[in-house]
């Protein structure tokens, strides 16, 4: 039994390394993904050797397998609170809106609108830059601004230029 729990923990932990190693390398964090993965590949060793050493223990097998599920679980719940990165949302609203833009700048987003035209007519067309972090926060306060707002988020590969990229870098974004 104590054998079955070992190997559970150990798969656990190397599966959480190994999520968090494959997102921190998608994000470009090339040499902490690196160090992460130091340390994964050693517990991945050690756990996967128990396991082959005592091929004939079903209960081994299926601990392992257990341990590799939740692994992925924890490993993306930690992923969600680093929230790394950057989001872009694009956010079209139900009408013509002419304070939103300002509204969300003076709460320290990076905004660029502009006007559109939609089925049922004019429309305000925005597309903001936010911390990963900062998302659901920005959804609230779009959402208390316009209820009726349509919003689409996707995580941007490269960011290049503007005041925004600059007032991140010196940390002085949302005060």
């Amino acid at each position: 039994m104590t054998m079955v729990l070992i190997i559970f923990a150990i798969n656990i932990v190397y599966v959480t390394f190994f999520t968090i190693r494959m997102i921190l390398t998608l994000k470009g964090y090339r040499y902490i993904a690196a160090a992460v993965s130091m340390v994964e590949v050693v517990i991945y060793v050690v756990g996967l050797g128990l396991v082959l050493d005592n091929l004939n223990e079903i209960q081994n097998i299926i601990a392992y397998a257990v341990g590799y599920g939740i692994g992925v679980i924890i490993g993306s719940k930690i992923e969600e609170k680093l929230a790394l990165g950057y989001i872009t949302v694009n956010v079209i609203t139900a009408d013509v809106d002419y304070e939103m833009p300002k509204l969300l700048r003076d709460k320290g987003y990076g905004v660029t609108d502009w006007s559109a035209n939609g089925l049922e007519g004019r429309r305000s067309a925005m597309q903001i830059l936010t911390p990963r972090k900062d998302e659901l926060k920005l959804y609230d306060t779009i959402k208390q601004l316009d209820p009726k707002a349509f919003i689409i988020s996707y995580e941007p590969k490269t960011i290049h230029g503007g005041f925004w990229v600059k007032s991140v870098r010196r940390g002085n974004l949302f005060k």
